[in-house]
């Protein structure tokens, strides 16, 4: 993917926008800063536009739509990309509608109902992703997930909430041209930058990673 600083300031800039309109909006719970750290929506949100991605994906845990739902929403409107959010399956479809309906973001963002294992398998040539680490099978998606190999960003996060297992940078360390660093925001977040690699290290696409930076308290 092609880095546009411009996409990147835009949907930072009405991402900051959103978050200063419903601050202490009860009815929009989503965008106010006390539930998630200052500036981490702005990032995401200027992160996937700046990538220009055009197909976009999040899994979310059983709490369903969060504030990164909203950040990636403003990211799809200016990329024009397809946004989907799998949802668990005990939340309500209509109620998470009705969440977005309050940032006028319900058009932006395509809701399903399923095993994230399974519906993500439906998509291929992914730009975007966002796993919340609170799903249990988040390494398992890491692996099967589709990317686009002309470049694609796969985040995990919820690290802090993780429990005892492997992160991501422990399942492809050792691998060609990962770099890992630490950094302080939102819950936590493992991002996974993925490319093609040298000819002459033929592997499968699903595992052509060759950047990771870890954000984390």
């Amino acid at each position: 993917m092609k880095w546009s600083p411009q996409e990147a300031m835009q949907a930072y800039l009405d991402t900051l926008q959103l978050c200063n309109t419903h601050s202490n909006d009860e009815d929009c719970p989503l965008g106010t800063r006390n539930i998630i750290q200052p500036q981490c929506m702005e990032f995401i949100s200027a992160l996937a536009a700046g990538n220009q991605a055009k197909l976009i994906v999040q899994v979310t845990s059983y709490q369903g739509i969060n504030p990164l739902t909203i950040a990636l929403a403003v990211a799809a409107k200016h990329t024009k990309a397809r946004f989907v959010c799998i949802l668990h399956q005990l939340q309500d479809l209509e109620n998470s509608r009705a969440q977005l309906s309050c940032y006028d973001l319900e058009d932006a963002v395509e809701l399903v109902h399923g095993n994230p294992c399974e519906v993500i398998m439906e998509f291929k040539n992914i730009d975007f992703a966002i796993i919340d680490c609170k799903f249990e099978g988040f390494l398992r998606l890491f692996q099967i997930i589709d990317v686009n190999l002309r470049g694609s960003i796969v985040i995990v996060s919820n690290i802090l909430e993780r429990r005892i297992g492997a992160s991501i940078s422990e399942v492809i360390k050792g691998r060609t041209g990962v770099e890992c660093v630490t950094r302080s925001i939102g819950e936590g977040m493992e991002l996974t930058r993925i490319g093609l690699m040298s000819c002459c290290q033929p592997q499968t696409k699903r595992f052509k990673r060759f950047h990771v930076i870890t954000f984390e308290d």
